[in-house]
């Protein structure tokens, strides 16, 4: 017979969880501003209304914190990568993929300026643990392009690169928004309704095969 389970410790668990997303919402919010070395443990706490000693309980470094959160952030960019079927129209699949992607860029700034910042200072830490599940995916889906082209179903051009590209151009509405608020301050949702318009065009145009019906 299962032991049933006490209320109070059901209640403990949830009120953990609560506090450990309290904990790396505040964290991010502190990274994105100050970078990993200018945010302190103490700094997180502070902004999370939690005491050093009680944010410790939850995680026991800042490189933790850290790791816990490019963790989630890799995650989020894995996953419209994953959401990409060999078996659909190989253009649509490419366009969806970079509406996905803008998507992720509108909705999770944030994230996307931390993880640049750990690019740019090297990764000093835990480089294999964070970038294993993106490797796999990513590699299988190059595999997929690269079969599309051969097939002739998208003009042939270098898979690791489009990728890459497309990476890039997407995550330039997030790395860059304050330069794009400068540049061209218009409302957010007309803006990445405009950049998707012309990027998936772009795409388009670079891949659907001069024969194509």
């Amino acid at each position: 017979m299962t032991a049933k389970r006490d209320p109070a410790s059901r209640r403990k668990t949830r009120i953990q969880r609560e506090k450990t997303e309290q904990i790396l919402a505040s964290a991010l919010d502190v990274f994105a501003a100050h970078g990993f070395s200018g945010g302190s443990i103490n700094a997180i706490a502070k902004a999370a209304g939690l005491t050093t000693p009680n944010l410790l309980y939850y995680f026991k470094s800042k490189d933790d914190i850290r790791r816990e959160l490019m963790e989630r952030t890799l995650q989020l960019w894995t996953a419209p990568l994953s959401m990409l079927n060999p078996h659909g129209d190989p253009v649509e699949e490419i366009c969806l993929y970079i509406s996905r992607k803008l998507e992720i860029s509108r909705k999770f700034p944030k994230e996307s300026k931390l993880f640049v910042y750990e690019i740019l200072n090297g990764l000093p830490q835990s480089r294999e643990q964070i970038f294993s599940a993106l490797k796999a995916v990513y590699h299988n889906k190059i595999g997929v392009i690269e079969d599309w082209m051969r097939t002739g179903r998208i003009n042939a051009v270098s898979a690791r690169h489009l990728i890459f590209s497309i990476w890039a151009t997407t995550q330039h509405y997030a790395d860059f928004e304050t330069q794009i608020d400068e540049l061209a301050p218009e409302d957010p949702d007309s803006r990445f309704a405009e950049a998707e318009a012309f990027l998936t065009g772009m795409y388009r145009r670079l891949l659907t095969p001069d024969d194509a019906d």
